[in-house]
């Protein structure tokens, strides 16, 4: 599937997308600036310039910060960099996230149910109380949560917790500052199609999970998918800069399954 640019629908928006080295983020950050967004790419990953650097050759805005997303200071710096940078932050793309362990949930360990929910729980509830800081202060401002249609799914249930925190927090903070001119969505990915990660989630993967474990996810996942198939990059950076544009003006609280009809 093609991308489907909108020149300007971004013109004079700031927006900070995290996790954005590579994958979903990357595809979101990059079409972002294309329609003219100001870009701050937020990731631990040094492939964070890669990206910083197709964005400039493109003729766009972009930056890069790098700390860690799953302590408060880390994304207290991250937005206040933004802020320094260019006096405000329009929209807030929470990205960071992803199953480290697939496997059935007898078999982790408890530091292994820590880790997951601190990796795709904790960068969103900390960025989100960040961002809404200066966004309460100019009295406007998008926040997209990247959820997972996992949270009901196989041999990841840790993943899954987390993720359904995720959606507790678009639910809930959306109610909170609605009628303050903020508006908090999510989407939530099935099954998506990317190159091999330049920095894997888990660098033990191969000695510490069983292929058959792994397996299991990716067959419920294409079952699951009324398509039976996984999507694209593309077709989840698309469903994120909707929800994050001024399209969506009368869409707020809610998390969009994108998953070829599989609804998590």
């Amino acid at each position: 599937m093609s991308a489907t640019h909108f020149p300007g629908r971004f013109a004079g928006k700031v927006m900070v997308v995290t996790g954005a080295a590579q994958g979903i983020g990357a595809r979101v950050a990059e079409r972002a600036a294309a329609e003219g967004a100001e870009v701050l790419i937020v990731d631990r990953s040094p492939h964070r310039d890669e990206v910083v650097e197709r964005i400039r050759a493109a003729g766009g805005v972009a930056e890069a910060v790098s700390v860690d997303l799953e302590t408060w200071e880390g994304c207290r710096e991250a937005i206040a960099h933004a802020v320094a940078r260019w006096g405000r932050i329009d929209i807030l793309v929470n990205n960071v996230g992803g199953t480290i362990w697939a496997k059935p949930y007898e078999f982790y360990e408890p530091q292994q149910i820590d880790a997951e929910v601190r990796r795709s729980l904790f960068p969103t509830l900390y960025c989100c109380r960040a961002a809404i800081e200066p966004m309460l202060e100019a009295g406007r401002g998008v926040i997209v949560n990247v959820s997972s249609i996992a949270t009901r799914g196989l041999n990841r249930v840790p993943y899954a917790a987390a993720k359904g925190g995720v959606n507790a927090i678009t639910a809930s903070l959306a109610w909170e500052v609605a009628e303050r001119g903020i508006r908090v969505v999510a989407t939530a990915p099935g099954g998506t199609e990317a190159p091999p990660r330049p920095v894997p989630r888990n660098p033990n993967a191969e000695t510490e999970q069983r292929e058959d474990w792994y397996r299991t996810i990716v067959d419920q996942t294409v079952q699951s998918s009324l398509m039976k198939r996984y999507g694209t990059l593309d077709e989840q950076a698309g469903a994120i800069l909707f929800l994050a544009s001024d399209d969506a003006s009368y869409i707020t609280g809610v998390t969009l399954p994108v998953g070829g009809g599989d609804l998590g």
